[in-house]
């Protein structure tokens, strides 16, 4: 099982020619507002993985739709706190090749406090896993805590803050950042990843797939994308993670876990949106990666 410490948005997309540049003012072509938040895509990516996922989160009183949301996509939703803060979001601007920005707002996100995580992973097992992102507070709590009753602690280390990354190190098993942020982590800690106090590290690389720096095996690994023509590269990164930590949990050995996530990974960037049209585990085991959707 996962336990999942983290993030609920509403996400407002306004698709646009361009990402606009300093200054300017661009009208957007579309719009469209669907559920968000790194930690919501993480537990419906969980969940369309085929393992069971409770969330540890806060939306505010205009957030009952987003709880309603998760419990239709399996997500298991009683640890979800409904507090008099408004629920967090993001304004995320697409253009026409994929790219995007995000502006975030926190909201309740930033409430949840160390009595809702505490009470939560009372209730795990040995061997469940939590799972943490950067959007909420709490993490060195929550990962010192898992630890302490057995858990395994997967960190996906964004938003990007070293210093975050620093505190927990010591209580994470499984790192998953992006290609930007294993940069920064070396240069900030003074130290290459492969002498990181943390056993398995998953360093994404987008249209060039990932690495996996095993210090637990001392090997690395590069696994090759799947060929895709990107539409929204939106919570791919998620997606990945969530499918990821999912495949573990259903004891699938590390490289099929990856195989797994970067193939629905890449089904997810041919779609616009976030949560609601993260695929499913069937939708993954009917495409044809050979060829790519494209072909």
């Amino acid at each position: 099982m996962i336990w999942n410490l983290g993030s609920i948005n509403a996400d407002n997309f306004y698709y646009l020619r361009h990402l606009p540049k300093p200054g300017e003012t661009i009208a957007a072509e579309d719009f469209n507002q669907g559920l968000g938040g790194k930690g919501a895509n993480m537990s419906v990516a969980a969940a369309r993985a085929g393992t069971r996922v409770m969330h540890i989160g806060a939306v505010g009183l205009d957030g009952k739709w987003a709880v309603e949301r998760l419990l239709e996509y399996g997500v298991e939703t009683q640890h979800i706190h409904m507090i008099n803060v408004p629920t967090g979001h993001a304004n995320i601007c697409v253009a026409e090749d994929g790219e995007n920005n995000i502006v975030l707002f926190g909201g309740a996100n930033h409430e949840v406090d160390d009595r809702i995580i505490g009470a939560a992973l009372s209730e795990a097992s040995p061997g469940d896993f939590l799972l943490m992102q950067n959007e909420t507070m709490g993490q060195e709590f929550a990962a010192r805590t898992a630890k302490t009753l057995g858990l395994r602690v997967a960190y996906a280390a964004a938003p990007f803050e070293v210093d975050v990354v620093a505190d927990v190190m010591g209580d994470v098993d499984l790192l998953v950042l992006n290609e930007g942020e294993a940069a920064d982590l070396v240069q900030a800690l003074g130290q290459p990843l492969d002498q990181l106090p943390i056993d398995d590290i998953i360093v994404t690389l987008g249209e060039n797939g990932c690495k996996w720096v095993s210090n637990k095996g001392k090997s690395e690994q590069s696994f090759a994308a799947y060929p895709v023509k990107p539409v929204d590269t939106t919570g791919a990164g998620d997606t990945f993670t969530g499918y990821f930590v999912a495949a573990l949990d259903r004891k699938l050995a590390m490289t099929d876990a990856i195989t797994l996530a970067m193939q629905a990974a890449a089904l997810m960037v041919t779609r616009q949106g976030t949560a609601d049209v993260i695929p499913d585990l069937k939708e993954i085991q009917d495409h044809d990666f050979d060829t790519g959707p494209n072909a």
